[in-house]
């Protein structure tokens, strides 16, 4: 009964052996990683990476005390997170020159990728405020994980062209879901950047929007952008990477909400992680 619901919903698996096996190691990989946020083995790209390293955050001994700590294999945050997204931009611009020709479905998939990856550009560059380091290693796992997951989903999405579409279409369902998830994440993550002014390094409890239920509200919108990509392209692989984001962000949504209590005694107990009222 599920298999035969699941079969009207996605596409068959692609001729390809590699994409089958990426779809299988990309939902391992990120719900592994999730746990490891859980366990308090946390990404170093974050307010929780220097509680956790202890680095000093003053301005004329940061780099050189943190360089120390990490024989110099750190690069200011936000070249750090200009790293992450901009080769996933990439590779969503370059397919339209690729492959200039292409189904509904496929430009839809395409357009959603680029333009996921290209508002996180935009934001590093012109919304969030950066005072830290990043772990070198860390930012190539990342990087290499969004424009893999750029790369495989868009050809996957062009190998699909050739096949009949799923029973049940999706699309038009994603296409809304994709875009209350941007502009969700887009709007949480201005909230946060009106945190701390100019100068300014005290961490402080959001406020505003989705942040009275729950403190990662902007990954909640990542999580429902990455689904309704998923609707749009209906493949094994996007589900799959999907999936594996989801436990991801659930893990790293637990391990802020405990930071935010271990550093405000007056965090409110009603404020969840990530789905307001529940979790």
């Amino acid at each position: 009964m599920v298999l035969s619901v699941l079969l009207n919903l996605i596409y068959p698996p692609p001729p390809s052996v590699v994409i089958t096996a990426m779809s299988v190691v990309s939902f391992l990989s990120l719900s592994h990683a999730g746990w490891m946020e859980i366990r308090g083995k946390n990404m170093q790209y974050s307010k929780m990476k220097d509680a956790q390293k202890n680095i000093i955050d003053d301005d004329t001994k940061k780099k050189k005390d943190v360089q120390n700590t990490k024989k110099g294999k750190v690069v200011p945050s936000k070249v750090g997170m200009t790293v992450l997204y901009a080769p996933a931009f990439l590779v969503g611009l370059s397919s339209f020159i690729l492959f200039p020709l292409g189904d509904f479905r496929f430009n839809l998939l395409r357009s959603a990728v680029t333009a996921h990856f290209f508002k996180r550009v935009f934001e590093v560059l012109f919304v969030h405020k950066f005072s830290g380091w990043m772990d070198v290693e860390t930012m190539t796992t990342i990087s290499l994980s969004y424009s893999t997951f750029s790369a495989i989903a868009i050809y996957n999405q062009h190998l699909m062209q050739s096949l009949p579409e799923p029973a049940i279409d999706l699309k038009y369902i994603g296409i809304p879901m994709f875009l209350v998830g941007i502009c969700g994440n887009f709007y949480h993550h201005y909230l946060l950047s009106k945190l701390r002014t100019k100068g300014d390094k005290q961490y402080k409890i959001p406020q505003g929007g989705l942040f009275s239920l729950v403190i990662c509200p902007h990954y909640l919108f990542e999580i429902l952008g990455f689904f309704g990509i998923s609707c749009i392209s209906q493949t094994l692989y996007a589900f799959s990477f999907t999936m594996g984001s989801t436990f991801y962000l659930m893990g790293r949504s637990y391990a802020t909400r405990k930071w935010y209590e271990s550093k405000f005694e007056d965090f409110p107990k009603d404020v969840k992680a990530l789905i307001p009222y529940i979790f």
